[in-house]
């Protein structure tokens, strides 16, 4: 939990979204977040991440598409007129499926993700109770719920921040530019950081 906690890119950009379209939306790309786990589990699993951290050019390969999506997200975000209106009447622009499936996106893409699992999970596995490849699954799994859980709550009380922020709009701009300034700085730091 404390390493869910530990301020990274999800968990900015799942306080951006709450904070920017409201309680609803925030929870629901936290749990796309989450649910991007299991894809990095899955790889774990059948050795997978094993092969992306061996492999120089599949590992850089993965950074800088995560990077640029970082940078793209920030790009948007600068692009933004202070997106901060979290009213309960009139449409989203943006479906909560869609979103749900943005934070998997993002969550999936994220290179420093796959060596956590990579190196993280394992110590925990007991190779002599056998079936180290359920072991892994239970141990992202575990790790998955808790995310969910995290990243829930901080999709929840951002969106709070959000609907306070209403009453201000200025700082809607604010926030949209130092939003953006922290995901361009975070992409360029992971495709450039060795």
């Amino acid at each position: 939990m404390l390493i869910t906690a530990t301020p990274g890119p999800d968990n900015l950009m799942v306080l951006g979204m709450g904070i920017s379209k409201g309680r609803k939306q925030g929870i629901m790309f936290g749990l796309g977040c989450a649910m991007g786990c299991l894809s990095h589990t899955l790889l774990a699993v059948v050795g997978i991440s094993a092969l992306i951290a061996a492999s120089a050019v599949a590992f850089t390969l993965l950074k800088v598409v995560g990077g640029l999506y970082l940078i793209w997200l920030g790009f948007n975000a600068w692009r933004s007129a202070g997106a901060v209106n979290v009213k309960a009447v009139g449409p989203v622009e943006t479906s909560l499926a869609r979103l749900f499936f943005k934070g998997c996106f993002a969550n999936a893409i994220n290179p420093k993700v796959v060596l956590f699992f990579l190196s993280f999970l394992p110590q925990f596995v007991v190779a002599e109770h056998g079936q180290v490849g359920a072991q892994i699954a239970a141990l992202g799994l575990t790790f998955t719920v808790q995310a969910a859980v995290l990243f829930g709550l901080l999709g929840y009380f951002s969106g709070s921040i959000g609907q306070w922020l209403n009453r201000k709009p200025a700082a809607g701009v604010i926030l949209d530019r130092v939003a953006g300034t922290v995901f361009m700085g975070l992409g360029l730091k992971l495709i450039f950081t060795r």
